[in-house]
């Protein structure tokens, strides 16, 4: 028995594919319902059912009323058996004791047989649906099991069915029975009958999905893709940017004679694709756009009635080409670029303009501007009209005359914006810590392209960034190329300057003044000649406070000590400096002059540095004599 359950059950967990755990559950579940079915129990009544992995032994655990005398067998158990699994039990009482049917094995067998293959079935279906679910949006393979009128059946991974509808394939596409698929999971559906897969080739993130196949740039992000506007099997357009200077967007997606795009477009059954390098100025994207027929301008509007427009103009011989085969170049563009374009032939532009000024009271002011040459241009459209041709000299007249209109009247319909006062300019920028206009942006830990960006907007510094950002930040966030995450890394960093501390100055460190038993003022300006200092006496202005240690003083003059940093400025082997102070005189012979007040007398100081001994001596001549000098070691 243990072996034959082992082996039914490792055949069932390798045939389905699920994990151990969920056909244990599926059994159990089974073995409650047939143990239900074949006793008749209640479904309020609590039943449980438990496997013995090793035997495969099943037992049914029912929770019965404690009763003296039992009528029921399927509900209720006397008050032995109940104290056999619970000795606490008591009358009247409900617990949960073994329940197991004679031959329930063989029973439960033929009666749980259906109930495990459903409970096996909605865990399969579960599998596959959480497998494909994850997979939404990319690309998968498959093999074409079924063709009928609404389109194909397509096998797949763990044995899961795929339908693509004939609106998902693309125009021209035959696929037979046994051809191998590569689809987009576009939508997933949960279906009691299992999951319901929607695959797709005509839609635009399908050949997203192939440029990143094909495109290592793309796949690792040095080449991003901007947009995609699509028509299935005909033509499509790709904008591209590079996130690192120095990569050629446009080269990197087309490959080495174009080996990369070309792949793509067998797989897209020879749809022809465009790849145009993706712009922040819109009109220069917008003329990028419309390739490959020349522009000669591009004028923007965005206060217009329908939406923002664009008005491109182009050479008379590109007009059919910038339109398309049934508009289909211009439709393309318009959905690449979010704008609504209308296209004009150059003498129409000009007609279209010629006609404004005369007509419209807003443009009084441009037509006054534009008078001297309104009669030649008029002269230009009669000869067009005519059939008779014009000079390029005179084609060039009016794309000159049309593009300085057209920008003149773009900027009067610009509102003007408010100047900032200058008092919330200042408090804006108090704000911000100064070091922040000294850093480079470059420096601001911004990603590669977002700096880019904001260095063509005039952006060099995150101080300049950073007031903008604070003063008028739509300024900044409506530019374009600027989405959710380039706004997520200028909040991180307007977060990261808020929270920098600003630096306080620090309160000047107390003058901690000091006694000085005998202070002698010295001021000193030294003149060095040659190794002769002679120092002079400023009594009015002292600036260096000598004092000396009356215990080193002999006799009771008093000597002069040395600042620490003279003392250090001392050269070795210099001459002896010979100071000259003046000292006064004690109170037993006092000496006044014509004011009263005390004379002072001179005295000499010597300092000279000893080399042996490594110390500054400083010696002082006494009135006594010439020839007594006393020393004092500094």
């Amino acid at each position: 028995m243990k072996n034959e359950f082992i082996l039914a059950f490792n055949e069932v967990l390798e045939e389905k594919q699920l994990p151990k755990e969920i056909i244990l559950q599926a059994i159990e579940s089974a073995m409650v319902s047939a143990y239900r079915r074949a006793v008749n129990a209640s479904s309020a009544q609590h039943v449980e059912a438990k496997i013995n992995p090793d035997t495969g032994k099943v037992t049914i655990m029912a929770e019965k009323e404690v009763v003296e005398t039992v009528e029921d067998a399927r509900t209720e158990v006397t008050l032995s058996e109940a104290r056999q699994v619970n000795p606490e039990a008591e009358l009247g009482e409900m617990v949960i004791v073994e329940s197991t049917p004679r031959d329930f094995g063989r029973v439960a067998a033929q009666t749980a047989r259906q109930v495990i293959q459903q409970r096996i079935r909605d865990a399969e279906r579960q599998m596959q649906f959480d497998y494909f679910q994850k997979q939404l949006g990319e690309i998968v393979s498959g093999v074409v099991q079924a063709v009928n009128a609404q389109g194909l059946t397509i096998g797949m991974d763990m044995r899961a069915e795929g339908m693509m509808s004939r609106k998902d394939l693309i125009n021209g596409e035959r696929f037979r029975i046994h051809d191998r698929v590569r689809a987009l999971i576009a939508e997933v559906k949960d279906n009691p009958r299992g999951p319901q897969i929607i695959l797709s080739r005509t839609h635009r993130d399908f050949l997203r999905r192939l440029l990143e196949n094909e495109v290592p740039e793309i796949y690792h992000g040095i080449v991003e893709i901007r947009s995609i506007a699509r028509e299935p099997g005909e033509r499509a357009k790709v904008a591209v940017s590079a996130t690192q200077s120095g990569i050629d967007p446009v080269g990197a997606c087309v490959g080495i004679r174009g080996v990369r795009i070309q792949a793509i477009v067998r797989e897209l059954h020879d749809e022809k694709i465009d790849v145009i390098e993706w712009n922040p100025d819109a009109a220069v994207f917008i003329a990028k756009a419309i390739s490959p027929a020349r522009v000669v301008g591009v004028y923007l509007n965005e206060r217009s009635a329908n939406g923002k427009t664009a008005t491109v103009v182009v050479p008379e011989d590109q007009l059919s080409l910038a339109i398309g085969r049934d508009g289909q170049n211009a439709r393309l563009a318009a959905k690449l670029t979010g704008w609504r374009i209308d296209i004009k032939s150059l003498s129409e532009a000009a007609g279209d303009t010629l006609y404004r000024l005369q007509n419209e009271a807003e443009l009084a002011e441009i037509a006054l501007a534009e008078q001297s040459i309104l009669d030649d241009i008029s002269a230009s459209l009669a000869k067009k009209a005519e059939g008779r041709p014009l000079t390029p000299e005179e084609y060039d007249q009016m794309a000159a005359f049309v593009d300085r209109v057209e920008k003149r009247s773009i900027q009067a319909r610009q509102p003007v914006k408010p100047a900032v006062e200058p008092a919330v300019l200042d408090e804006a920028r108090a704000a911000i810590p100064e070091e922040a206009f000294q850093q480079n942006l470059l420096d601001s830990g911004l990603a590669e392209h977002l700096v880019n960006l904001l260095q063509e907007a005039g952006y060099t510094t995150v101080g300049d960034l950073a007031l903008e950002l604070k003063v008028n930040p739509d300024n900044v966030l409506r530019m374009p190329g600027v989405g959710a995450k380039s706004i997520a890394q200028l909040n991180a960093l307007m977060d990261s300057l808020t929270a920098a501390p600003a630096v306080e100055e620090q309160p000047a460190a107390p003058v901690v003044e000091m006694e000085a038993p005998a202070p002698v003022s010295a001021p000193i300006e030294a003149e060095i000649e040659g190794v002769v200092e002679t120092v002079e006496e400023e009594a009015a202005a002292p600036e260096v406070e000598v004092t000396a240690p009356a215990a080193a003083e002999p006799e009771g003059e008093e000597e002069a000590e040395v600042s620490f940093n003279e003392l250090f400025a001392l050269k070795p082997l210099v001459e002896p400096a010979i100071l000259e102070e003046e000292e006064e005189d004690d109170a037993s012979g006092d000496k006044k002059d014509k004011k009263g007040s005390k004379k002072k007398k001179k005295k000499q100081v010597v300092i000279s540095y000893d080399p042996d001994r490594d110390m500054t001596i400083v010696r002082k001549k006494h009135k006594r004599g010439d020839g007594d000098w006393s020393d004092w070691e500094a």
